[in-house]
């Protein structure tokens, strides 16, 4: 098997922060091509605003198993790095940068995993593909969703789909990520009539109204959860009146709140119920609502078994099947194929100091190997 090492390294070093691509994906497309990869370039977006994409294809027989990932980086922060967050030191066999972990680390490893597979089976006659986009980190309006729609359009649309997003918790294997909850946020506006304190009469005070919507929103408990997810949360993030007079009576109030819901919900059900409390204790009130992806759950098939035999096969960990976290591109992949999770420990994604080590990063590689295995060859 090759080593991930140096592709790791050249991809930390391009600082390829939302939308900036830096050389990035022109890295991978080279590798790719030289395995005889077709390859598709997907820009999407204009001027500042656009984001580079790729889809990678070899072979066009079944099974076909895709790889999705980005290449897009969050930023370095302001706080001091022990290094130059982009220069992809090693340090007692750690490997330091922003994207180590999330995920430059885990596409270095599936590159160097389809490497090897090529090498030791001549004979290939399924299909393997990558999606890359620059836009994970960013609003992901020109990335995933665009490329999945031309995908479609081509006939691109695989079997069965990986993301290797960083999904662990404390040790390599330990979590597989087979679904994840929706997620929804409300802005909820409720209009008064300004007034004075002392003629309260004469006013019409918008936060003792939007405090009994928060009420009607946050007491209810939703659901008692699944085997497969927690009961669903609705939280408050923010109320504002945007008064520091204390004699005056808000003319307006706003709130915000965000709902990680589990397949039990569907966004559109939510905002309709959030709509009728609203408007149940305030006529003149405002909700806009932006569902930024429904719950979704991957139901355990032959690919999940493949890569929890994998994981047991190199290091012996048992994996946990989750749906838990925050959201990611497997959310737009779930709309037109099976897709599942797995990645790097994700203990210093986003932070500083961001890193990987190079035996957890083999590891990886060698689970990646051997689900492709497990799933062309029955291994």
């Amino acid at each position: 098997m090759g080593d991930p090492v140096a592709l790791l390294q050249d991809l930390i070093r391009c600082p390829s922060v939302t939308p900036i691509d830096a050389g990035a994906q022109g890295i991978l497309k080279e590798r790719l091509k030289k395995l005889g990869f077709e390859i598709f370039d997907l820009p999407y977006g204009e001027g500042k605003d656009q984001v580079l994409n790729f889809f990678a294809r070899y072979g066009s027989g079944s099974p076909h198993f895709c790889f999705a990932g980005h290449t897009d980086v969050v930023p370095a922060g302001q706080t001091n790095w022990q290094n130059d967050p982009f220069s992809a030191e090693i340090k007692e066999n750690v490997i330091y940068g922003r994207g180590a972990c999330d995920m430059k680390g885990g596409i270095a490893a599936f590159v160097v995993a389809v490497e090897s597979l090529l090498a030791q089976h001549p004979d290939f006659n399924g299909s393997i593909s990558f999606l890359i986009t620059g836009d994970e980190e960013g609003p992901g309006i020109n990335g995933t969703v665009k490329v999945l729609e031309w995908m479609q359009e081509h006939h691109h649309i695989p079997d069965f789909c990986l993301v290797g997003e960083p999904t662990c918790a404390q040790t390599l294997g330990d979590i597989i990520k087979i679904g994840r909850r929706g997620s929804l946020n409300a802005v909820i506006k409720v209009e008064g009539t300004q007034g004075h304190v002392a003629y309260p009469h004469l006013a019409d005070n918008p936060i003792h109204k939007l405090m009994t919507i928060l009420q009607s929103l946050t007491n209810p408990v939703l659901d008692q959860g699944n085997e497969w997810f927690q009961p669903s949360s609705v939280q408050v993030t923010s109320i504002d009146v945007g008064n520091e007079i204390t004699n005056l009576i808000p003319a307006t109030a706003t709130a915000r709140i965000n709902i990680r819901f589990n397949n039990l919900h569907t966004g559109s059900a939510l905002a309709g119920w959030i709509s009728t409390q609203c408007h149940r204790v305030a006529e003149q009130c405002h909700v806009d609502v932006l569902i930024s992806g429904e719950a979704f759950l991957t139901e355990p098939g032959n690919e999940v078994r493949a890569i929890c035999q994998a994981i047991h096969n190199v290091n012996g960990v048992t994996a946990r099947l989750d749906t838990g976290g925050g959201t990611s591109d497997a959310r737009f992949i779930s709309r037109y194929c099976p897709v599942a999770e797995f990645g790097l420990v994700g203990q210093t994604m986003h932070k500083v100091n961001e890193a990987v080590s190079i035996e957890e990063l083999k590891q990886l590689t060698s689970m990646y190997l051997q689900i492709m295995e497990i799933i062309f060859y029955d291994a």
